[in-house]
């Protein structure tokens, strides 16, 4: 028996459901509340329950005869809009990678995500916004596949909206949205597949994936950025000094005695002054982050690993994640693993980040209290 405080069966989200009232098929448009009766190609009501096959191919049409957008009416010239939220959020953030203070490829990932949910709601009032917008938004895209490109698409729209906000008090609609959760980041090279990337590629691509194996920098943002007056040689060994665009903080981290042989050799061909970056692609150039993606995925392609279930995610970025599972697994240090606050001091990254990303599933120093807990030596 159910009563008027019985809970309500929450409606699926971008897809069509049946309303046992008048046995027939409805969808709710993004931000709203209302239901919208689905029809056949014939114009008739779509019914039963058991016709939700007919009832997503009505839905669809909807979708691609472009009625499943919101249309608002012309908002006021003093009203903010959407597209003027992205349009001063993109010139912010032009401003910074032309300063230097965010990466280029960062720019270009909010031109690109911003301009697209422009032209879902663009001409949208702000006081009209509904997270349910910004949801099937993302729901409209068949090829976002993948949890990370959803999260990171729905972070640069709430980025914007929080940076009008902060800046032209405009008020955001979209507190509290909620992202697809972070995956663990648990790709890593073993020694064999190691060798196996330095053999198939040039020198120059060798070295810069053997630096970031050693050092697990940012691939990008870090390690293509180090200069030599980044490099300082004490009686211990060689430090590096990493300034981070993504962090905005600068560390200073010990290198290995082979990574700093490495690098007195390639600074010592350097015949173009200081500043000029250590790690340098053929031409003599930073690497860039499409033309590494570029080089690595002819690599996997090379030995085959694009049709390996595992081998085809990896990418320059999973030299980061191979250092963090050789520190905590101690690889380099007999087998005795380092602390989650010295992994994350290392590669520039909060305890909470490191524990999250790597911690849980190769950090000895939190497995091994569990296992000791059982009375398993």
């Amino acid at each position: 028996m159910t009563t008027k405080h019985s809970a309500r069966q929450r409606r699926s989200r971008g897809k069509a459901w049946h309303w046992k009232q008048t046995d027939s098929w409805y969808f709710t448009p993004p931000g709203t509340k209302q239901r919208v009766r689905l029809y056949d190609e014939a114009g008739r009501p779509i019914r039963g329950q058991d016709n939700r096959q007919a009832a997503e191919l009505a839905l669809a049409r909807v979708k691609a005869a472009g009625n499943w957008r919101p249309s608002p009416e012309h908002a006021p010239e003093n009203q903010w809009q959407v597209a003027k939220i992205c349009s001063h959020y993109i010139d912010y953030c032009q401003q910074r990678a032309a300063a230097g203070t965010i990466r280029t490829e960062y720019h270009e990932e909010v031109v690109r995500y911003l301009n697209d949910f422009c032209g879902y709601c663009g001409a949208l009032p702000v006081n009209e916004l509904r997270k349910g917008h910004v949801q099937h938004w993302v729901v409209s895209h068949d090829s976002w596949k993948s949890p990370v490109t959803k999260r990171n698409a729905m972070t640069i729209v709430l980025g914007a909206f929080n940076h009008a906000q902060d800046m032209y008090d405009v008020r955001s609609p979209l507190t509290g949205l909620k992202k697809p959760p972070q995956k663990p980041r648990l790709h890593s090279i073993d020694p064999e597949e190691e060798a196996l990337l330095y053999s198939t590629t040039d020198e120059p691509f060798a070295n810069f994936l053997f630096a970031g194996i050693q050092t697990g920098l940012r691939p990008f943002c870090e390690l293509a950025r180090l200069t030599a007056t980044d490099v300082e040689e004490t009686d211990r060994g060689m430090l590096w000094r990493i300034f981070s665009s993504k962090t905005q903080k600068t560390r200073k981290i010990p290198v290995r005695s082979d990574v700093a042989e490495l690098t007195r050799n390639l600074i010592s061909d350097n015949t173009d002054g200081s500043e000029t970056v250590v790690f340098r692609n053929p031409q003599g150039r930073p690497w860039k982050k499409g033309t590494g993606g570029t080089r690595f995925r002819k690599i996997k392609r090379e030995l085959g690993w694009d049709q390996d279930p595992v081998r085809k995610n990896y990418s320059c970025y999973t030299c980061r994640h191979t250092f963090a599972h050789r520190m905590l697994a101690g690889f380099w240090n007999d087998g005795v693993g380092c602390s989650i606050e010295t992994l994350a001091e290392l590669m520039g990254d909060t305890p909470k980040v490191a524990f999250d990303h790597y911690g849980r599933e190769w950090g000895q120093h939190y497995q091994e209290p569990l296992w000791a807990a059982l009375g398993i030596p």
